[in-house]
Parts: C-alpha cells; sequence; structure tokens
C-alpha cells in the first residue's frame, strides 16, 4: 500500500504542478509579450500622466488598451483594486518541490543515485540535492546585485557559466535522471525566488510610495525587470528537464551534461527570437537558426549505435530460457503485473515481462533501453552485467534475423 499511497500522491501533487505552471508560464510569457509589443502612447494627456507605453489587441470577441505606467500615473490616484501576478508562481514551485520531494529524494535510491557515477548514501545525495536547489538561488543573487548587474550580457554569459558547470557537477555526482532533474529544479528554484525576493518586493515598495503620495524610486522596477528577462530565459530549460525522464536517449547518453547545456542553450535562443519579434525592430532570426541547429547537432549525436554482435554457424545461439532468466532476475522486478521492487505500485509505462509473449512482443522496447541506451534497469537497481546486455543484443539480433 506504501508504493500505491506515494503514486496517488505523486499524481495528486503533479496535476497541481503541471496546472499552476501552465498558468504561470502563460502570464510570464504574455507580459514579455506586452512589455516588448508596447508603443508611444497617441495621446499627449497620455504622456503627461505618466503612461509610458501602449498597446491594442483583440482578442475573444473584444478589444483591448493596455497602457504601461513605468513610475504609476502622475495626475491620478493609483488604485487599490491591483491585479498581482504571484500565486502563480509560487504553488509552482512548492508543488515541485514536493514532487522533487516525494520521488526523487524519498526515492533517492532509485531515481538520483546511481553507484557507477558515484558511491554515496541517501542523505548524503539529498544533501548535494538540497545544496544545488540553495546554493544556485544564492549564488545567482549575489551575481545580480554585483557590478556585473550593470552589464547585462557580461552578466548572462557568467551565469551561462555557472549553469553549465552546474550541470556537469550534477551529471558526474547522480543518475542522468536525477541529474536532469535537479538542473531542472534548481533554475526553477531562481525563477520562483526572484518573484518573492525581487519581484513583488519591488512592486511593493513602489505602490507603497504611490500611495503615500511620494516620488517612485525606479531602481526596485529596473531590478524587477532584469529578473522577469532571466526567468523568461530560463524558462524552456526548465520545461525540458520536466519532461526529459520520458526520454532516456537524452539523460543516459554518455555525454549528457553537454546535451543539457545544447538543449538549455538552443531553449533560450528561442525565447531570444519570440522575445525580438514583439519588438519594434527585425526579429532576431539568427538566434533561432543557431537554435534549430544546435537542435540538428543534438539530435543527430544522439542517434543510438546499435551493438552488433559477430554471429558465425559455430557461434551458439542464446536460448530463450537464458534471456527470460536475465529479464526475470534484471528487469521483471519492476516490470511485472505485481513489481517487487520497493517504491513501484505497476509497472512503469504498463511494460509487462511476465510471459515469453510479451517479452518477445516487447523486444525492440527491452533492446533499445537495456543494450543501446543502458538506461534501465534504472540507476541498474538489479545490477545486470555487461554479459547479460551483451547476451540480450546476441538474442535481439537473432530474433530479428529470424524474422526476416
Amino acid at each position: 500500500m506504501e508504493a500505491y499511497f506515494f503514486d496517488v500522491l505523486n499524481f495528486l501533487v503533479r496535476s497541481i504542478h503541471i496546472i499552476t505552471g501552465i498558468a504561470w508560464i502563460g502570464a510570464s510569457f504574455y507580459f514579455v509579450m506586452l512589455d516588448n509589443s508596447l508603443r508611444s502612447p497617441k495621446k499627449d494627456e497620455d504622456t503627461k500622466n505618466g503612461v509610458f507605453g501602449e498597446l491594442w489587441a483583440v482578442h475573444g470577441g473584444g478589444f483591448y488598451h493596455s497602457q504601461k505606467y513605468m513610475l504609476g500615473p502622475k495626475s491620478e490616484p493609483l488604485t487599490k483594486d491591483l491585479h498581482w501576478s504571484k500565486w502563480e508562481a509560487y504553488t509552482t514551485w512548492i508543488s515541485g518541490f514536493f514532487l522533487m520531494a516525494i520521488v526523487y529524494w524519498y526515492g533517492a535510491d532509485i531515481y538520483l543515485i546511481d553507484p557507477t557515477i558515484m558511491e554515496i548514501s541517501q542523505p548524503v545525495a539529498i544533501g548535494i540535492s538540497l545544496g544545488f536547489l540553495v546554493g544556485g538561488w544564492i549564488i545567482y543573487d549575489l551575481l545580480c546585485k554585483s557590478a556585473l548587474a550593470k552589464n547585462d550580457k557580461l552578466l548572462g554569459l557568467v551565469i551561462f557559466v555557472l549553469v553549465a558547470i552546474s550541470a556537469y557537477a550534477l551529471t558526474h555526482m547522480f543518475s542522468g535522471r536525477g541529474a536532469f532533474m535537479t538542473f531542472g529544479a534548481m533554475l526553477g528554484t531562481i525563477m520562483a525566488a526572484n518573484v518573492f525576493f525581487t519581484i513583488i518586493p519591488g512592486q511593493r515598495k513602489m505602490v507603497e510610495n504611490l500611495h503615500a503620495g511620494e516620488k517612485v524610486n525606479p531602481a526596485p522596477g529596473i531590478a524587477g525587470k532584469q529578473r522577469s528577462v532571466h526567468n523568461t530565459y530560463f524558462t524552456l530549460p526548465v520545461l525540458f528537464t520536466m519532461i526529459s525522464n520520458h526520454y532516456a536517449m537524452t539523460y543516459s547518453h554518455e555525454y549528457n551534461w553537454l546535451i543539457l547545456i545544447a538543449i538549455s542553450m538552443a531553449g533560450a535562443l528561442i525565447r531570444i527570437f519570440f522575445v525580438s519579434r514583439h519588438s519594434e525592430g527585425k526579429p532576431l532570426r539568427a538566434a533561432l537558426v543557431a537554435a534549430i541547429i544546435i537542435m540538428i547537432g543534438v539530435i543527430w549525436a544522439m542517434a543510438p549505435k546499435n551493438m552488433i554482435i559477430e554471429i558465425s554457424d559455430s557461434t551458439p545461439k542464446v536460448s530463450f530460457a537464458t534471456v527470460a532468466s536475465i529479464i526475470e532476475q534484471r528487469c521483471s522486478t519492476c516490470h511485472a503485473a505485481q513489481p517487487t521492487q520497493l517504491g513501484f505500485a505497476a509497472a512503469p509505462k504498463g511494460y509487462m515481462y511476465d510471459t515469453p509473449a510479451q517479452i518477445i512482443a516487447q523486444a525492440d522496447q527491452i533492446y533499445q533501453q537495456t543494450v543501446v541506451l543502458k538506461a534501465m534497469p534504472i540507476g541498474n537497481l538489479t545490477g545486470i552485467t555487461d554479459e547479460e546486455r551483451t547476451t540480450l543484443a546476441q538474442w535481439y539480433q537473432e530474433l530479428k534475423q529470424g524474422s526476416e
């Protein structure tokens, strides 16, 4: 019942995480578009009242007129009925934190630790993972408060280098799957912390100044704008890590750290292109082209290399009994109608290897995940050997040759 309880909890928390994440990202993308689509106000009275820019839009059967006041209205009081975009970010991070806890920390021995990469205990693994979440934010925040903040391009370059170092370090301490998820959680923590510690407090100070009839200090708004820009470039890399656990060819690759960095860079470049599309100048198509080239390179680099076994007339054939024995010992603890591996209430993705018919029917999947990608068994929990992988490769090759 424990595994079932955690599956249900996983489902509920994941649902909240996805729903609020959609709300947060949607609001973020909309306001970035709005901010970059503003044009100078057409009416002189609007300019005198402090309107920085405006946008006319049509949607949902009506017309919208949005106006932005950098420092608030000058000739009228600020309404107290303000809409704040913050709960989406907070709820997304809180649900994501609990999701990390119930999947990757509670199940650290399955999803986070890989003894072939680093022999560490579960408490140490959890501590390192938490350290990246907290430490990533602290270092990032210090950089944004340093002299580097005056040079956006240089600051962005330094942040990218440190993010790349984090990707390399994580993939050399954790399983690929756990490393990717911790990397995404670190970026997500930075994004939510930007909202909680910088963007919202800065907006509150500006609102307080306006309500008190005081001159508004623009510094909090400028800092908040910088953090918002960073958040929009982090968004696509975070989304990739959220879905990466479904694609073993990314996190199980020998150079998974390079793949993680490359896809993150492509995601940031795609956002740069879309942000530029809403500006008055020409769209930065070079950013989109660069992202496409990077993705093509990643796809080519990830292409699986089949294990070809030299088979001659004198080579003994692999019996199905041998294959069934390997699968029973190494795979069926999870992939069964009634899994015996702790933490699994049902077979992952519904793949079950209880019968010869099921094994043969899913031979492609077994070969791909166990031999080519070496992603299974997850974290090599059951200790499959290279010799056993080779045996499965020979069996698969013989199976395919026999079906031709």
